[in-house]
């Protein structure tokens, strides 16, 4: 996934927004759609691209679901409810962001106990660059498709369909 993890953390935000009865942490949703690809840094300014941009810690399943059981335990115990509904926010655009990589990506769903990863559709290497394998693949589609769903939803709220606006009576009719 290149372009689309944000509309996508977006689209999920604000769905469990209208699920968790609040119209808070849209900004706190935005962030979790793309923390997993802040090791973009890393991978080209420490790492220098030797090792695979998903095999970073950040990127595995496994320890978001350490974080997430850690944070929920936590939210139980000194009963926060609110924060409750921060951090489903947070860690449902997290896990969104790893399947989305999932598609066309390589995550390892099954770290630690195997270093396997897992993908649905290989994108073959065909351009010298490597974005232009990932845009003109047939699964670009599905970014597109996503963008859509954000447009769509952001012009649904700002515009609000299906209201009758009252005309101003002071106003000439045809």
């Amino acid at each position: 996934m290149l372009i689309a993890h944000l509309p996508a953390g977006y689209i999920c935000t604000k769905k469990l927004q209208k699920v968790c009865k609040t119209k808070k942490y849209l900004w706190i949703g935005l962030f979790a759609s793309i923390l997993p690809d802040l090791d973009i840094f890393y991978f080209y300014f420490i790492d220098l691209r030797q090792h695979l941009h998903h095999s970073y810690w950040i990127h595995r399943p496994f320890y978001w679901l350490l974080i997430m059981c850690t944070v929920f335990v936590a939210l139980f115990l000194f009963k926060q409810k609110e924060l409750h509904k921060l951090s489903i926010i947070f860690f449902a655009n997290i896990f969104l962001h790893l399947f989305l990589d999932t598609v066309v990506g390589q995550i390892e769903w099954l770290y630690p106990f195997s270093e396997q990863s897992y993908y649905l559709f290989y994108v073959p290497s065909v351009y010298n660059f490597w974005v232009y394998n990932f845009i003109f693949h047939w699964t670009f589609l599905f970014e597109i498709g996503l963008i859509i769903c954000f447009f769509y939803l952001l012009f649904k709220e700002k515009i609000p369909l299906g209201k009758k606006y009252k005309m101003d009576p002071s106003y000439p009719s045809l």
